[in-house]
């Protein structure tokens, strides 16, 4: 009854406690099926820049069949480094669509972190040569970890990576979180950025994308790149040029011109990485060709692995319930 509703709240230590890469992996897979098959729908995506400096965005869609429907507020505020905090900040609200009604609110952090390195792996899994060895880095932030951990997930080939940082710097933390992800695989630091991308058979920019990250003649033919950065627009980590010579794909063709790395080539050709997922579609990558996984985010990622952490929450007896009557 209205008198009875509840609204179940997980913080982070909860949503930290459920979350799983495997069923992320799974939960990413099914949005981008869904998005693909037009059964999941992503509505129009407001992202912001606030006069505090920060960004604020929207991301919401549906599941009509599924009886999913939610949100996720999130942005980026520079400035919580300062406070000691992460600049990243999400929060995700799953609604009843019969009655408009809220049923969980989520913290978002640790969500959009796994599902954004889940959907990098499977970008990876997809269009990197199975035989890649090595992977150059842009940063070292959460994002940066959690790339580089689902890449040694999904791709046992993997033997070195290398890692550019923002300070120049080598950075002992970023180097432990490889290691303990991968005892097999190495790991420096470099400062050299085009020969460091040169080198390397996948590239992953994971940075807040304030411009081009390297020279466009430093690309090799063959590798791969998950460009994770761009989700704003005015913001890009690939130089002019890349666009044209790869197979671009997306996660959104639509979302990638207007937030993404396509915004800087719009007439770039572009498929879908659901349709891929779904055989709606299929490229026939050769040896010698440079791909490209334009990343902006799905509302779809965020409400199927919401929809997961709540579902186990409730299994698990986890979370906090409280009264909200209507």
């Amino acid at each position: 009854m209205p008198a009875d509703a509840q609204l179940l709240l997980l913080d982070k230590h909860a949503v930290e406690s459920l979350l799983n890469p495997e069923d992320v992996l799974l939960a990413v897979r099914e949005a981008f099926s869904l998005h693909s098959k037009r059964e999941g729908r992503v509505f129009p995506v407001i992202r912001e820049q606030l006069p505090t400096g920060g960004v604020f965005g929207i991301k919401a869609g549906d599941v009509p069949a599924q009886g999913l429907l939610g949100f996720k507020a999130a942005g980026f505020w520079p400035a919580n480094r300062a406070r000691g905090g992460e600049p990243h900040q999400a929060t995700i609200l799953l609604i009843d669509p019969l009655t408009g009604r809220p049923v969980c609110m989520i913290d978002g952090n640790a969500i959009t972190t796994a599902r954004t390195g889940a959907a990098g792996g499977i970008g990876l899994r997809e269009l990197a040569r199975p035989d890649s060895a090595s992977l150059c880095v842009f940063g070292t932030g959460v994002q940066a970890r959690v790339q580089v951990a689902f890449a040694l997930r999904l791709l046992p080939s993997l033997r070195t990576v290398r890692y550019v940082s923002a300070s120049g710097a080598p950075d002992a933390a970023f180097e432990a979180s490889i290691r303990t992800a991968s005892a097999d695989c190495t790991v420096s630091h470099v400062t050299d950025r085009n020969q460091a991308v040169a080198d390397s058979s996948i590239v992953i920019t994971a940075t807040p994308g304030r411009g081009p990250l390297f020279d466009a003649d430093a690309l090799r033919p063959g590798t791969h790149i998950n460009a994770v950065g761009a989700d704003t627009r005015g913001k890009r980590e690939l130089p002019a040029g890349v666009l044209e010579r790869a197979i671009v794909v997306a996660d959104d063709r639509e979302q990638s011109v207007t937030i993404g790395e396509r915004q800087w080539a719009p007439d770039v050709t572009c498929t879908e990485i659901g349709d891929l997922l779904t055989s709606t579609a299929s490229i026939a990558r050769q040896p010698g060709d440079i791909t490209v996984f334009d990343m902006t985010g799905l509302a779809l990622q965020d409400l199927t692995v919401g929809r997961m952490i709540h579902e186990r929450a409730m299994a698990e007896g986890v979370g906090t319930a409280i009264a909200w009557p209507w």
